[in-house]
């Protein structure tokens, strides 16, 4: 019986990278494409179009605001979760990065990037709260 040989961790790495970003572009596509079917005003007048990227309009600008649109299935709500995902994409690779060097017992590594998994997390804690 033959042992199968261990995945390279760059490989693992990469599927994980992939795989966040085909997910992020998938829901941003769909976001979109409910966006224009709910205004298809948007394709054909600027002052509508104007309306949805209008900066003062901040109605997307919480988790509140984002979740709730995407009850509601507005697009623009649903572009955004695939913004917030692609953003926590490099964020799920270092998470990914701790299991594997645990599989590794490479415990300097395991404390390395846990520290830098905690530090990012922080710095987005902090950062949504200032």
């Amino acid at each position: 019986m033959s042992e199968r040989e261990p995945v390279p961790v760059e490989t693992l790495i990469g599927w994980v990278l992939r795989a966040g970003v085909v997910i992020s572009v998938t829901v941003i596509v769909i976001g979109l494409a409910l966006t224009f079917i709910h205004h298809p005003e948007y394709v054909s007048s600027k002052d509508a179009l104007r309306q949805l990227i209008d900066p003062e309009r901040r109605q997307l600008d919480s988790r509140a605001g984002v979740w709730g649109g995407m009850l509601q299935l507005r697009g623009q709500a649903i572009v955004m979760l695939g913004l917030l995902l692609l953003i926590a994409t490099p964020v799920m690779r270092v998470a990914a990065s701790i299991f594997i060097f645990a599989r590794e017992r490479d415990r300097l590594y395991i404390a390395i990037t846990t520290l830098v998994l905690l530090l990012l997390l922080t710095s987005f804690f902090l950062g949504a709260h200032a």
